[in-house]
Parts: C-alpha cells; structure tokens; sequence
C-alpha cells in the first residue's frame, strides 16, 4: 500500500524533475494502490507526424508505476525502478492532456506489478501499459 501521508503534492514538489518535469507530467491523485497523473500533448511529447510519441506515453506509464512503488517501501533501505514494461499503443492523440492511472495488481517483496491505463478526455484508451518495478536493497 502507498503510505498514507503522501499527497500529489509532495509528489510533484519532491520527484517530479528530470524528465517528468521537462514533458510536463503533473501527479493528480494517490490511493492505497494507485497513483494518477496527468501529461500534455505537444511539442514536446509528439512524435514527427504530430501525433503523441509512444515513447512518451511510456515515460507517464513508468513514471507513475516506478513513484508508487517508491511510495509503498521504506526508502531508508530499499528504492525501486523500472524492470520491464509493455505498452499497447491504441489510439493517437494530436492535442490536449492524457490521463495515466496505474493500479499496483502485485506487490511482493523483490518485484511489484502494476497495470497503467492512459486515457484522453473521453475515457477512451490511448495507451494500455504493464509495468515490473524490481524492489532493490540499498
């Protein structure tokens, strides 16, 4: 389970730099077994034929999955990142944001799976994602 104290909030103001900061991504909502985000379709997230760029659909993917992980250890002793991840691309997006929320189906104590559905404003399907987070020792 995500700890309790954690609010988009700190979650934006702690994590949300390098390249979640440089593409736009902002952290909307936390849940026990959830985190959600949001992330614009432009310039920077667009591939040459103007449409969104898989490869970013799959940064909002990790990003979300790879936080929650991190929120649910004891980052004192363990963090964690992406191991492997798997992204059906299903419906282009030319303009404005798309919505990830990623669900944590398996948490175990050395690999975390979760589950990231990125919709546009419809709730129509842009991207279906599978994320393996490794847990790893300090």
């Amino acid at each position: 389970m995500i700890r309790k104290d954690i609010t988009p909030e700190i979650i934006n103001s702690k994590y949300n730099t390098y390249m979640t900061k440089a593409i736009g991504i902002v952290y909307t909502e936390v849940g026990l077994d959830y985190i959600c985000g949001t992330m614009p379709v432009n310039e920077m997230t667009k591939q040459p034929f103007g449409i969104l760029h898989g490869a970013a659909s799959v940064v909002l993917a990790e990003s979300l999955a790879s936080i929650g992980s991190n929120m649910m250890v004891d980052l004192d002793k363990y963090y964690c990142v992406g191991q492997a991840i798997d992204a059906n691309h299903i419906r282009p997006m030319t303009d404005g944001l798309v919505y990830g929320k990623a669900i944590c189906i398996h948490k175990g104590k050395k690999t975390h799976i979760w589950e990231i559905k990125i919709t546009n404003a419809d709730n129509k399907l842009v991207c279906a994602s599978r994320l393996t987070v490794a847990v790893i020792e300090k």
